[in-house]
């Protein structure tokens, strides 16, 4: 009988640590009122290594598919994401960028040195045309980010006209004479870029008056309404902030941050050869972008308590050691599944925010940084990032469902901890959908979540995983990193059970 009862106990035992929960969550539709701008999916393509050229643009006589010269593979898997804003053509380039030199016969226009990324050529055969003829293709917002550090009030002025007005001016003529008959609709205009940076290296102050400057005559041409963005601080840098509240105000619709995951800007390391301990500590400086926010936040809501101007973090993502053997200063990295990880974490964290955080732009597209895509002649590879990005689509303009979590915490520095679990939710056409990411490297952790009124009956899903957490997509070889059906959820009595492998990453629909 003793045995019996040891056997019974010990099968009870096993019984309870198959269903122990290591985190719960619970949703709370109720309090849902704020909807996620699908800008939030924003990308940002630079005139930066091969982003640009070989990229998104071939041209014509390429030997490589195309459309009236743009890579085929890259716009439809562009296409198939339905990115809703492009921002271009930079960066640092923006600010040594001259829009005459783009525009008319493509065999005519100046070749100039791109000082800020590799010392390449730049033959300027994409240039205004190439770009928004682009957005209208894949149904996108053109965000053009005007030359203010190198640049004149009157260039910039007459590149708005030339691409939004339908008059009789010169401008308008101009672009006619170039193929364009109709003006496009612009809707965001960025006035310089990192200012404080390689933008003209200037103090806040100046900027702000510069800001004002500027965009007074970033005029609105016909129907064409500019939502013109301030260009805002590096990182957590809240005075540039508060200078830019003080002194612009409500002239600017919406002020940018940029911040990128990295700790240390001389060494950043490699993309693909890293241990657990690293791995946490990227992540650390991953999920620092909730405090950052929340330092601006806090600075904006003291002088716009209404919250009438945006916070736009038009550039964002990691930044590893170029590869090796690739050119130096084109910052061609590859992408794991520390990346995807990184990208669903950070999504969560918009979400979050979007009260405030109307936008966010990744960077970049194609072949830089935390791309995208990845092409090499005519390959081309999708990366991680790629899928999140697809898994997440239907986040975009739903309604944020608040949630709170409870889950282990890992150390990842010697003085901070981070969650081994994130969680974000949203509700759009009548659909609910969960997405989790285990962040923890090896452990499996089993998630309960309270739907509350979200409750359903039906789960789809889809799981990004791979077998190691630094495994990637290459050229040539097999995918390693793709999503997959998931079948490990399970709805009962209004909760949901879902059970996430080591560094993986599910989205759930809920019906």
């Amino acid at each position: 009988m003793k045995n019996f009862f040891l056997s019974a106990a010990l099968t009870l035992a096993a019984a309870t640590s198959t269903f122990a929960q290591d985190a719960t969550a619970i949703l709370k539709p109720q309090d849902a009122n704020t909807v996620i701008p699908k800008e939030i999916y924003g990308q940002f393509a630079e005139h930066l290594g091969s982003c640009i050229y070989q990229g998104l643009w071939v041209g014509k006589d390429s030997d490589i598919p195309n459309i009236d010269g743009y890579r085929k593979d890259v716009f439809e898997a562009l296409k198939e994401l339905q990115i809703p804003v492009l921002r271009w053509p930079g960066g640092c380039f923006a600010d040594e960028y001259h829009w005459m030199d783009g525009v008319g016969p493509q065999e005519k226009r100046p070749r100039l040195v791109n000082n800020n990324w590799g010392g390449t050529v730049e033959d300027n055969s994409f240039g205004t045309h190439e770009f928004l003829n682009l957005c209208e293709m894949l149904g996108c917002e053109p965000y053009v980010s005007a030359n203010v550090g190198g640049g004149t009030v009157e260039e910039m002025a007459k590149w708005v006209e030339y691409m939004t007005s339908n008059s009789n001016s010169t401008m308008a003529e101009l672009r006619r004479k170039n193929g364009r008959d109709k003006a496009w609709k612009v809707k965001y205009l960025g006035i310089g870029n990192e200012s404080w940076g390689c933008g003209g290296q200037m103090r806040p102050e100046y900027y702000a008056d510069l800001y004002r400057r500027y965009s007074i005559y970033a005029r609105n041409y016909d129907d064409n309404k500019l939502y013109k963005v301030a260009s805002g601080a590096n990182g957590d840098d809240a005075n540039w902030t508060k200078v830019c509240m003080e002194r612009i105000g409500n002239l600017m619709p919406g002020i940018s941050v940029h911040y990128y995951a990295v700790r240390n800007w001389e060494k950043h390391g490699s993309a693909t050869k890293f241990d657990t301990n690293t791995y946490y500590d990227n992540m650390e400086r991953a999920l620092y972008m909730e405090d950052l926010i929340s330092k601006h936040e806090a600075v904006m809501d003291k002088y716009d308590p209404d919250r009438k101007i945006d916070l736009l973090v038009d550039e964002w993502g990691t930044w590893w050691d170029e590869e090796p053997g690739t050119t130096r200063g084109h910052l061609f990295q590859q992408q794991t599944m520390r990346d995807a990880i990184v990208a669903s974490t950070t999504l969560d964290i918009f979400h979050k925010h979007t009260a405030r955080v109307k936008m966010a732009n990744i960077a970049q597209v194609v072949n830089v940084l935390q791309a995208m895509i990845l092409t090499r002649g005519k390959e081309m590879v999708l990366t991680p990032t790629y899928y999140v990005f697809k898994m997440y689509k239907p986040h975009m303009d739903a309604t944020f469902i608040p949630a709170t979590i409870k889950c282990e915490e890992i150390q990842a520095t010697a003085d901070k901890k981070i969650p081994s679990v994130s969680l974000t939710a949203s509700r759009k056409d009548g659909q609910v959908t969960v997405c989790l990411t285990n962040i923890s490297a090896d452990k499996v952790q089993t998630v309960e979540v309270d739907l509350g009124a979200a409750a359903s009956k039906v789960v789809e899903g889809t799981i990004l995983n791979a077998k190691n957490i630094n495994d990637y997509n290459d050229f040539g070889k097999a995918t390693l990193v793709a999503p997959a059906a998931y079948k490990d959820a399970k709805i009962k009595n209004g909760k949901l059970s879902v059970k996430l492998p080591a560094h993986s990453i599910v989205a759930l629909t809920l019906k």
